[in-house]
């Protein structure tokens, strides 16, 4: 998952310019002043706290104020230069602010920061519908627009004219006036609803945990009572053995524990997240912010929020997604099928009918029986620290990269570590790199440019950050990880590498600034070396032992590729097609609990599955619209990713063949949004991609086209 950074105006336009260190700033307020230090400059945290945020985003907001104000009474004839380039770069004081605020809200949120959270979200919600609904710069970006062709402009001078005026048009600015002040309404409260969701879900995280007896943990790996012994320390419940309701806890808890009454507390636990009907309840929520989606949509001339989503993305339309889709989830549920029935053989024996938290439980167990493998035997040779150098090699050979650990560059938080990347010995930027979970850190894992690259002005190098959530290892221990963990690992930093190898002029077309459906692919198809004989011979080395991963294990784990593939496409998709179907119900009224059962019943959801995530905690669609009605951008993208593995695959060098990397860099990693991702991709492949090699990689039947 990529969350994004800080945005102003609703316009990617001042996104990722605003977080760029070039402008003076009121030297009174620190979050606003240009970045010091090495690099051209790092975020400093020193002495940074909530109380300071209100003050800094308000006079960053007044000062963004006065620049559009400027470019928008401008008496000379609208040119690219007057108006294009100037928004470009607009809001840079308060991007910088943004970016430590949205550092704060996503990996340290304690109370007093989500307070902050509530109070500023709808009041910069605000400001970004000023901007875009300011008529008299939306004439001017109009007036370039149409003669784009005609002035000379270069193509990424075009492609940046072009996504403007398209970026504004859609947010409302060619609305009358009593349109957009509807829409500023809506999406004021939408902000606030979003910031309601978001931390909701984070204090059931929180909140909630399963707290173990010694009696109580058989079946447990020791690794897996190591951390749940030093989570308890954390948690001041010494003698105890604490899983945290996070998924890198309660996922390995379901799988080894052979205690089924704590597999079924452990799953109600994580799967009531923002559902138990109490304060920190989001179905109510939930109706809010879809009737608001609705309402939003039709005043933007689109008949459901879907569509209008889905128009600005590589699907172009709701239709298109939900036959990719269907598509997928007919063999997807057939697999699952043929799954549980393997699986139900061995719990005949236990006396038991599959149920979804048996699910992990006893596919791990036909995987020994079927592969003779099983997690506990691959996770040794699996260090947090070993893999982490293991995706910078791979870097490396991709792309040229060097990674060095600095040490003279502010964290917010002391575990964070900070890498410079080099190429040919320059300079390229760096890697913020963020482990474990803590307090207030949002679940999951994700990655954030905190600054984008551009050559607009003067040449800025790109910052991005990896965050993760692993539980810390007893000291003087490493942390062990599944094959999960380090394929989300690679997945991350896919996007980080997106953002790194980055090689435009303008910083609104830069990096990983691209379409929702497309942005995945440079992850998922990063996911693909990691399983490569070169990484693991190097870095899956035995923790106790330091030999490699042996042959015949690293076979093992290929010849499983495409084992329990049901299981992990279906809790996809159902969470997809749920997401695509309750944005195309418009203004229905919608009540969660309801329409999740009612849509999962008419599809065909097997019983011994759940959605991965329920509507109550669905962050990616309810916490903000980086998502929403766009869940299905994972698997939109691997379509890609899996016809573009396939060209690896069948180049002399494999997934090390330095041409064909080259032209991964050239066509689609090192461009941004400067040009289409369509065309991107076709001038990579040489064709467009079909979703007959999706099904190959997941072992599914083969034959239909995108």
């Amino acid at each position: 998952m990529q969350r994004r950074t800080f945005l102003l105006a609703s316009a990617a336009t001042f996104a990722a310019t605003a977080l760029n260190p070039l402008e003076a700033a009121p030297k009174t307020l620190p979050l606003l002043a240009p970045w010091k230090g090495p690099y051209s400059g790092v975020p400093s945290f020193a002495g940074v706290k909530p109380a300071d945020f209100k003050p800094a985003l308000s006079e960053g907001i007044t000062l963004m104020r006065a620049e559009i104000a400027k470019i928008a009474s401008n008496k000379a004839a609208p040119s690219f230069e007057n108006t294009i380039a100037a928004l470009e770069d607009a809001g840079r004081p308060v991007g910088r602010a943004g970016t430590i605020f949205n550092i704060y809200t996503s990996t340290m949120d304690d109370k007093e920061m989500q307070a902050v959270e509530t109070e500023m979200s709808p009041i910069l919600a605000a400001f970004n519908d000023e901007v875009v609904q300011n008529a008299a710069l939306f004439a001017r970006i109009k007036a370039i627009y149409e003669t784009r062709e005609t002035n000379g402009l270069s193509p990424e001078q075009q492609r940046v004219v072009w996504l403007t005026y398209r970026r504004f048009a859609r947010q409302g600015a060619a609305l009358d006036e009593a349109d957009k002040a509807k829409l500023a309404e809506i999406n004021k409260e939408l902000s606030s609803l979003y910031t309601a969701f978001s931390q909701n879900e984070l204090a059931d995280e929180e909140e909630d945990m399963l707290v173990l007896e010694a009696a109580e943990l058989a079946g447990l790996p020791d690794w897996l009572v190591a951390s749940a012994a030093e989570a308890a320390k954390d948690k001041k419940l010494e003698g105890k053995y604490v899983f945290a309701n996070t998924r890198s806890a309660i996922e390995p808890f379901l799988t080894y524990s052979t205690r089924r009454d704590l597999r079924e507390k452990a799953f109600r636990m994580w799967a009531s997240r923002g559902d138990k009907g109490d304060a920190h309840d989001n179905n109510a929520i939930i109706t809010k912010i879809l009737a608001l989606r609705a309402e939003k949509a039709k005043l933007l001339g689109y008949p459901t929020f879907a569509h209008w989503i889905t128009d600005y993305q590589m699907a172009k339309t709701p239709e298109r997604v939900m036959d990719l889709l269907q598509k997928v989830w007919a063999p997807a549920v057939a697999r699952v099928h043929e799954e549980v029935a393997d699986m139900q053989k061995l719990a005949d024996g236990d006396g038991i009918k599959i149920a979804p938290w048996d699910y992990r439980f006893y596919a791990e167990k036909v995987r020994k029986a079927k592969y003779d493998l099983d997690e506990g035997e691959i996770k040794p040779y699996l260090q947090l620290d070993k893999i982490r150098e293991g995706m910078f090699w791979a870097a490396g050979q991709l792309y040229g990269f060097q990674f060095a650990e600095v040490h003279n560059v502010p964290v917010v938080q002391k575990e964070i570590r900070v890498f410079e990347v080099r190429k040919a010995g320059k300079h390229v930027g760096l890697v913020y790199y963020d482990p474990y979970a803590r307090a207030g850190k949002g679940s999951g894992a994700w990655m954030n440019e905190y600054r984008t690259q551009e050559r607009f002005r003067k040449t800025i190098t790109p910052i991005v950050s990896n965050n993760l959530n692993f539980v810390k290892a007893p000291p003087g221990k490493p942390v062990l990880i599944s094959w999960d963990d380090a394929v989300t690992m690679f997945h991350e930093f896919g996007h980080g590498l997106h953002g790194l190898n980055s090689d435009v002029t303008y910083p609104s077309v830069a990096g990983s600034n691209t379409v929702a459906d497309f942005v995945e692919f440079p992850s998922q198809l990063n996911e693909h070396w990691l399983p490569t004989k070169e990484v693991l011979s190097r870095f899956a080395l035995h923790y106790e032992t330091g030999k490699p991963m042996p042959d015949a294990l690293v076979a093992k784990i290929k010849a499983a590729k495409t084992f329990n593939q049901g299981f992990l496409t279906v809790e996809y998709l159902a969470s997809a097609i749920v997401d695509m179907k309750v944005h195309l119900a418009g203004s229905t009224p919608i009540d969660s609990h309801a329409f999740e059962k009612e849509t999962l019943d008419g599809i065909g959801m097997p019983q011994e599955i759940v959605m991965r995530h329920r509507m109550p905690h669905f962050g990616h669609i309810f916490s903000g619209e980086g998502y929403a009605a766009g869940y299905y951008d994972y698997i939109w993208a691997e379509v890609l990713v899996a016809d573009a593995a396939e060209a690896f695959e069948e180049a002399p060098g494999g997934f090390y063949d330095k041409a064909l990397a080259k032209k991964l860099h050239d066509c689609i990693i090192s461009r941004g949004y400067s040009v289409d991702p369509a065309e991107a991709y076709r001038k990579f492949r040489g064709r467009d991609a079909t979703v007959d090699a999706l099904m190959r990689d997941r072992g599914f039947p083969v034959g239909a086209k995108v």
